[in-house]
């Protein structure tokens, strides 16, 4: 189903070529004042210059009069438009017909996609996100990467097709600290290692690997005898010798099962299969820069193999050190090329920290120079700023150490147990501590999504337990309180032997709160094309609102048939769209709060 914006979209697309004889964008918005009308052209201006360097002068205002004489909307609006529907020098505005509107959410109530139209021409996607380090917890620095990279893949899946969507978690598997850590695990004594006088095997716990990585680079870092020892180890790790393979798979393997849960627990579409890390892309290295040295793009510099990206007096990117080893970039264009070669994407996107801007940026540029990339194919770096803590600084925890994720999503977990538990026993609703221990699951980590996803990502923003876990405001308790109300009117009204109604709009706030469902699709379209996941929570920010502006004046179970009828509808497509617009965000929403 069209949106109303492509419909009206396409409905001035002709009038302005029956007019005048071009194509042109009718620049259609919705309207800034809604009294207005409800949506808006903004073409007129435009056209007028366009026209004029034709050498056909003609006013703003009379454009939008001849575009009005060949404009048909049909039903949309309940007379054709006139002079009276232009404003200022020649802004068209359009105030859809309230049946129209009713037929139309009547339409898209029994539809699943609630009217969200498909992609007209599906394109392959491969999303880049997460990317955790092996030996290493997940700490709050991986956060924003992880759940701004699903939210973008869910919407994107959602227009396109999860056939179309791949995920791709690049882990940091592989390098030099392997080599310090098998080698420090193994303590000069073989394969039965002894660290501190504590027997320790590959399979040591998360946090175990984590204390004797620092241990080995501190080793490394001043014990010269050990680096050797350490480097000895990578070439044998790389040449595939099966004692450090075997070490490194389950040093990788625990790290695995550290990261995967709370990837469960954030509810985030990421699983063993989409990892593709850095030991994936390691055998396609050599022949990375031996095409980039074919093509002229990386050259001898100083020992080191580089490419000159912004010319031979800014500093290169490094694709190969002295003496050999490879460096992120060229994992990063092995990857570029793997996945527009093999996985045939025609959209790569990169969510990553804001800092390696510079770095996506010579990735990409050299990656096209290459050819890898045609202009068939779309590179997005999507960054996002930091998280920090009430002083201004990156969050940390008060001894000033880095806060591992786990343990902020078991703090989340416990905050919302005790929120739902307190509303709980306030309105004396007969829930088990099972359920409450699940619905304070759903508000805590809820709320620390939300909380990110809200802002825009390319922004710095403080971390607040209080505002966050807020009942009002732009917050996930705040719409999964919206979402829960909608669904206890329904359960209240119970069945009803009255035969099925359309959905009848004829108070104000029935209209407001139905122009803004309908435009649900426009609102999945923008975040898809701006991969900007706030803007799909400012949308139900708004949704929720308006459905209690329309709760607070429009009576829904005590009005009589066929009102009743139609407000009940119109809760359940609010509710809908609440879920739906959630699951985009891979934020739960329980049935009762």
């Amino acid at each position: 189903m069209e949106t109303i914006q492509h419909s009206l979209e396409q409905a001035f697309t002709k009038a302005i070529h029956a007019a005048f004889g071009v194509a042109a964008d009718p620049l259609i918005t919705v309207s800034a004042t809604p009294q207005f009308g409800d949506y808006q052209s903004n073409a007129a201006m435009g056209l007028s210059k366009r026209l004029a360097a034709g050498g056909t002068k003609t006013s703003p205002r009379q454009i939008a009069e001849q575009v009005i004489a060949n404009l048909d909307l049909g039903k949309m609006v309940d007379a054709p438009l006139g002079t009276r529907d232009i404003a200022g020098p020649g802004f068209i505005n359009i105030r859809l017909s309230p049946s129209w509107l009713a037929g139309r959410l009547d339409e898209i109530s029994r539809d699943p996609r609630l009217g969200v139209p498909r992609a007209s021409a599906a394109i392959r996607t491969v999303v880049d996100y997460s990317g955790p380090n092996v030996a290493k917890q997940m700490h709050v620095g991986h956060l924003r990467s992880t759940i701004i990279g699903d939210a973008i893949s869910r919407v994107i899946e959602h227009l396109h097709g999860a056939e179309n969507v791949i995920r791709q978690n690049h882990i940091g598997d592989w390098g030099t600290q392997f080599g310090m850590l098998i080698a420090h695990l193994r303590h000069g004594t073989g394969n039965s290692p002894s660290v501190e006088g504590a027997s320790v095997t590959p399979e040591s716990h998360i946090a175990d690997l984590e204390e004797f990585y620092r241990q080995a680079k501190k080793r490394f870092d001043e014990d010269a005898a050990f680096q050797d020892e350490a480097r000895k180890t990578v070439v044998r790790l790389q040449s595939g010798e099966p004692a450090e393979r075997d070490a490194w798979q389950k040093i990788v393997l625990e790290t695995r099962r550290d990261y995967q849960p709370i990837y469960l627990r954030l509810n985030v579409k990421l699983r063993e299969e989409d990892e593709r890390g850095e030991s994936f892309y390691n055998p396609f290295l050599a022949d990375v820069v031996n095409h980039l040295k074919q093509k002229g793009l990386a050259v001898e510099s100083e020992g080191a193999t580089v490419v000159f990206v912004d010319g031979p007096d800014k500093p290169p990117m490094i694709i190969e050190k002295t003496g050999g080893g490879y460096l992120y970039a060229t994992t990063d264009l092995a990857g570029v090329r793997y996945r527009i070669q093999e996985l045939h994407a025609k959209h790569l996107i990169y969510t990553h920290d804001s800092r390696q801007a510079n770095h996506f940026r010579q990735v990409f540029d050299t990656a096209r120079k290459a050819g890898w990339a045609g202009n068939d194919v779309q590179l997005d770096y999507t960054p996002f700023g930091t998280m920090l803590g009430a002083d201004g600084k990156p969050f940390k925890t008060r001894s000033g150490d880095t806060v591992k994720l786990k343990d902020l999503l078991d703090e989340a977990e416990e905050r919302g147990y005790q929120i739902a538990k307190e509303k709980s026993g306030s309105r004396g609703t007969d829930i088990s501590d099972e359920q409450l221990k699940a619905i304070g699951r759903a508000i805590g980590i809820g709320a620390i999504k939300y909380s990110d996803l809200s802002k825009d990502r390319t922004s710095d923003y403080v971390f607040s337990w209080e505002k966050m876990l807020s009942m009002d405001g732009n917050t996930a308790p705040y719409l999964q309180y919206a979402y829960a109300r909608t669904r206890s009117i329904q359960r209240k009204a119970g069945k009803t032997d009255s035969p099925p109604a359309g959905i009848n709009l004829t108070q104000p706030a029935e209209l407001i709160l139905a122009k803004h469902i309908l435009r649900f699709g426009e609102a999945i379209e923008i975040v898809a094309r701006d991969l900007k996941p706030h803007l799909l929570c400012l949308y139900l920010y708004d949704l929720a609102t308006k459905f209690s502006g329309f709760f607070e004046n429009c009576p829904v179970i005590q009005s009589e048939e066929p009102i009743r009828a139609s407000r009940l509808a119109l809760c359940d497509v609010t509710a809908r769209t609440l879920a739906q617009g959630l699951d985009l965000l891979g934020i739960e929403h329980p049935e009762q709060m």
